[in-house]
């Protein structure tokens, strides 16, 4: 890929469909290798591992980590009860069986992997219990009881901060399936629809768009996913919307966009991807939520509108999302570039009108209301310079001097007996 222009100059036609570097799910299309030191890093934070890893292996984990406390500490009482001779008859040294034990009621390491349990958990059965016979017995008891209490801390903080996450708002946040380009207020703009699916607000919700594509930069350096943004208004504040309703997001192609160069044409044969990106806080939580999607060149729809999905009912409105990703073409959108239209409209607007032209530049005539009336010939006097005839309905104006003497016989004219029609429809 040589010489490649962001304004649309100097393209290679595509020979293979791009990957999606964001899903339409929002999901980033990217995975990492050769980390060094993945999993020092990882470890280093892992409260956030734990938070981002999946519910499986999360509780995974946890099942873990309180078997292998359970088992650990099981076999520690386990060692301190064979050591003080609770498991026999006689005990080690020499000690007589009928000693008082350091655990009550543990025989075996299945006894004192029971204990185990009941000391993390708290469950208190009441059967088994520690004496003041081995105070090594009464500090592993303790040690327990906070190896237990950090475990059960960090599992609750990990799910409630997992469940609380506002990646799942973003699940609520809608995206149309296809992008749009059409003419709105006489210039080319790409447009796209966001909803809220939910009555809670985003609030401070903003919008932001890039567009994605291999660049070629002028010292021969390839660029494979060079991201320049496209303008939605974040200048003046359009970017910042109250998203109550689906709202269309508006981005003008103008000088500075690099769809200023891409046409109709141009547009099937480009190979890149605009990523479209929603953030805000959720009203319930005042945390920042982000929803992603993108779209290839594939999937915008070149003279195209989005069908209205609001709709005034009684005393409220209605939001029919049946009518959200729909779009209808739009007969007369130009094929040409923004830069081509633009070019286009400058050479027209160049050459003022004539000011003969008076009546066309304001586009009036002057029509009869009864079609069917007789035909009939109004005279102007000499003093205004010229005649009218009416034929057909219209008055035909002939012959005047100056824009006054146009004034002044409409003047002259009673306008209950007329109205008004653009010359088009003439």
């Amino acid at each position: 890929m040589n010489g490649h222009s962001w304004n649309g100059k100097g393209h290679v036609p595509r020979r293979k469909r791009r990957n999606r570097f964001v899903k339409k799910n929002g999901q980033c299309n990217v995975y990492f290798a050769n980390l060094s030191n993945k999993s020092q890093r990882y470890m280093a934070d892992i409260f956030t591992t734990c938070v981002d890893t999946r519910w499986r292996y999360m509780f995974m984990i946890f099942s873990a980590a309180f078997l292998v406390s359970w088992l650990f500490f099981g076999f520690l009482f386990w060692c301190i009860a064979f050591f003080h001779g609770d498991l026999g008859a006689t005990g080690v040294g020499g000690v007589p069986a009928t000693a008082k034990p350091c655990i009550m009621h543990v025989n075996g390491f299945l006894g004192a992997f029971l204990f185990s349990v009941e000391t993390q958990t708290t469950i208190g059965y009441g059967f088994r219990c520690v004496t003041e016979e081995c105070p090594l017995a009464i500090m592993a008891v303790v040690v327990q009881s906070i190896v237990g209490c950090v475990i059960d801390s960090f599992m609750i903080g990990t799910i409630m901060a997992k469940m609380a996450r506002p990646k799942k708002r973003a699940q609520t946040l809608l995206f149309s399936h296809h992008a749009v380009i059409s003419v709105r207020d006489g210039k080319l703009c790409l447009m796209w629809r966001v909803g809220n699916l939910r009555r809670s607000h985003i609030v401070e919700a903003h919008v932001r768009a890039q567009l994605i594509k291999p660049y070629m930069t002028q010292e021969g350096e390839y660029l494979p996913l060079d991201q320049r943004d496209l303008n939605v208004g974040y200048d003046i504040g359009l970017d910042r919307i109250f998203l109550v309703s689906p709202i269309i997001i508006v981005h003008e192609i103008d000088e500075e966009s690099p769809l200023y160069g891409m046409g109709k044409e141009e547009l099937e044969m480009e190979d890149f991807e605009i990523v479209v990106i929603l953030e805000g806080m959720v009203e319930a939580t005042a945390m920042t939520t982000q929803a992603r999607s993108s779209y290839l060149a594939s999937e915008i729809l070149w003279g195209h509108r989005f069908e209205p999905v609001v709709f005034e009912e009684k005393n409220r409105y209605k939001v029919d999302y049946s009518h959200f990703h729909k779009t209808y073409e739009v007969a007369g959108t130009p094929c040409c570039s923004a830069r081509e239209l633009q070019e286009s409209k400058i050479t027209i607007l160049s050459s003022p009108p004539p000011p003969s032209a008076f009546c066309y530049e304001n586009e009036l005539a002057l029509v009869s209301q009864d079609e069917d009336e007789d035909e009939d010939e109004v005279e102007v006097g000499p003093e205004l310079g010229g005649s009218t005839k009416k034929d057909g309905g219209v008055i035909q104006m002939t012959e005047f001097g100056s824009h006054l003497d146009l004034e002044r016989l409409q003047a002259t004219i009673p306008l209950d007996t007329i109205s008004y029609r653009r010359e088009s429809a003439i």
